[in-house]
């Protein structure tokens, strides 16, 4: 039963028992995943389960559903026939007359099932190797394969990258580039959030719905400094919560069979640098991986402006490994569709699985936890003369540190007590670099409300 509670906001106190993989585990497990809730892992189940609980929310804020809902709680305890979590002054907007929402309730054993898989998979007593990049890759495949992400069908799985905070022009571009993905039976991943990473799923479902498509898709995939920042929309109907920025993008880059970029800020950067970084190495230099940067009429000038950074820092060849589409959402679902069916044929002829990319090489480079400090913001090396994946990693490095700075909580932290970071290199590319990151923040890419106030200073 549930009944409502005393608080500032309306909130409600419910006890649930979730289905969907946490229904089928062992004592054993399951005493293990209630010790994971009530221990050291606590906190952080509290802010993903709050972030989930306010699915929709508009704010990117990590800081403002905590402070609307103080009092909220979560415990996780074992049963005979399972799992019960049990929820205290939990936002009423998950629940409709007393009863939680049932997609809520699905992201929140998500939740639950990755942090507790995470605890004790890749804790201390876990025996997974997170030291070298082999075992770096099987532990994400270890996630997604527990995430019940992996589907052994035929390659038609869409990554679409972008801004949360994007103009509404944008936001009904990505729409209608997801409703001619949906019509060619193409399922969308996106980081869970919203704006384009709402907007090719909402679109998506229409077309789905039009094509009588079962089964659809919607894979949210995110990490826990991200989520409570960047809520799941309310589409996502598979979340997936890595434990690092690094394991999440490796998750993107082995889940899909090709990627759209939309317009977004230095989040969406980071991912196009993280890719190319990999694309550019000759061990992958005959996968293929159909890319394409997308977005209305009036964004040509973002992607050539993206472009040229990406010029002048990695070079023309790592801009042959994408093509730049911009107001025509039916050739960028046509580019996908004949990109996917490539995929599918170099899969067959490598003996490579459908649901996962084990062919593509990813350097220990990009897949080492980068702990945006402000020592380690200013020892980047982003200075000419460097291999091109090797500078990719650094810039990747940069642009992750001031996503931390603008809305993760450890990142906001860091900045109100030691000020902005500092970014130093190559005075031609911290020239582009600020050029870059200035458009971003005039453009208001930094911050869905508000004025922004930059984390950041570029150094030459």
């Amino acid at each position: 039963m549930s009944r409502p509670s005393n608080a500032v906001l309306p909130t409600v106190n419910a006890r649930i028992h979730p289905r969907g993989g946490l229904d089928i585990l062992s004592r054993k497990e399951v005493a293990r995943l209630a010790d994971a809730s009530s221990g050291g892992m606590h906190e952080l189940l509290r802010r993903c389960a709050l972030a989930v609980m306010t699915s929709g929310s508009t704010s990117d804020d990590p800081r403002a559903a905590q402070e609307l809902y103080p009092n909220f709680d979560i415990q996780v305890h074992q049963q005979d026939r399972g799992v019960r979590i049990d929820l205290q002054h939990a936002p009423a907007m998950a629940f409709v007359d007393g009863e939680i929402i049932h997609g809520v309730a699905e992201l929140l054993a998500a939740v639950v099932r990755d942090l507790a898989y995470r605890s004790i998979e890749l804790g201390q007593e876990g025996d997974r190797d997170l030291q070298s990049s082999e075992g770096i890759t099987d532990a994400v495949f270890g996630l997604l394969r527990n995430a019940e992400a992996l589907l052994p069908a035929d390659p038609n799985l869409v990554v679409c990258w972008g801004g949360h905070s994007i103009n509404r022009e944008e936001y009904l571009y990505t729409k209608e580039v997801g409703y001619e993905l949906g019509l060619r039976g193409l399922d969308i991943c996106t980081g869970c959030g919203p704006g384009a990473m709402k907007g090719p799923m909402k679109g998506a479902t229409i077309a789905h719905a039009k094509q009588r498509k079962r089964n659809m898709r919607y894979i949210g995939v995110t990490e826990p400094g991200i989520i409570a920042a960047e809520s799941p929309n309310p589409i996502v109907n598979h979340l997936v919560i890595m434990p690092d920025i690094e394991k999440r993008l490796e998750a993107f880059v082995r889940l899909g069979h090709g990627i759209v970029v939309f317009p977004g800020g230095v989040g969406t950067a980071e991912e196009i640098l993280y890719l190319l970084g990999i694309l550019l190495r000759e061990e992958n230099a005959d996968v293929p991986f159909p890319l394409v940067f997308s977005g209305p009429t009036s964004a040509a000038p973002y992607f050539e402006q993206i472009d040229r950074f990406i010029r002048l820092t990695l070079g023309d060849a790592a801009t042959r490994r994408y093509q730049i589409i911009t107001g025509d959402p039916t050739a960028v679902a046509r580019r996908m569709a004949n990109g996917v069916r490539k995929v599918r044929e170099h899969r067959l002829n490598m003996r490579d699985s459908f649901f996962f990319n084990w062919s593509l090489n990813v350097p220990l480079e990009f897949q080492q936890p980068f702990i945006p400090t402000h020592e380690a913001m200013a020892s980047l090396d982003l200075h000419h003369g460097r291999k091109p994946f090797e500078l990719a990693a650094d810039l990747r490095r940069a642009f992750s540190g001031i996503v931390a700075g603008n809305v993760k909580e450890d990142g906001l932290r860091r900045i109100e007590e030691h000020g902005p970071f500092e970014i130093h290199g190559d005075p031609e590319i911290m020239a582009s670099l600020d050029a870059l990151l200035l458009a971003f923040v005039e453009q208001r890419r930094m911050k869905i409300a508000g004025d922004y106030k930059p984390c950041y200073r570029v150094v030459a």
